[in-house]
């Protein structure tokens, strides 16, 4: 007896076919599935027969699954850190000068917005 797929399950797959949008698996069950591109990787994906090709066995997390048609939508990149985007540290080159207030402060802005106000409205008239 097949055991039921679930939503959250993680299974093998073979890669069945592929196409711009995603590739196609088949699950244990013999039901089938689909990656989308967008569940490839969170990098950009120009193609994806550079991540996967037919006939592959791949690890994939199911995303949902509808036992109504036996068709899965699936994630490779849910379980394959490979796929992942790594998050990027900010590096300051040439570190600036922390924003310090002048000893004015914003009073000249202040007077300033008074004026740039007039004119506008001025403007408009």
């Amino acid at each position: 007896m097949t055991k039921l797929i679930k939503r959250g399950d993680i299974i093998d797959v073979k890669i069945t076919g592929i196409q711009p949008y995603g590739a196609f698996a088949l699950l244990p069950d013999s039901s089938t599935g689909l990656i989308h591109i967008s569940e490839i990787s969170d990098k950009f994906v120009k193609s994806i027969a550079s991540y996967v090709h037919i006939n592959d066995i791949v690890k994939v997390k199911v995303i949902d699954f509808d036992h109504s048609s036996n068709h899965a939508k699936l994630s490779l990149k849910a379980v394959d850190n490979r796929f992942r985007r790594k998050d990027k540290k900010l590096v300051y080159k040439n570190p600036r000068k922390p924003i310090v207030e002048t000893p004015k402060g914003f009073s000249p802005l202040a007077q300033a917005m008074e004026e740039w106000l007039k004119q506008g409205v001025m403007e408009e008239n």
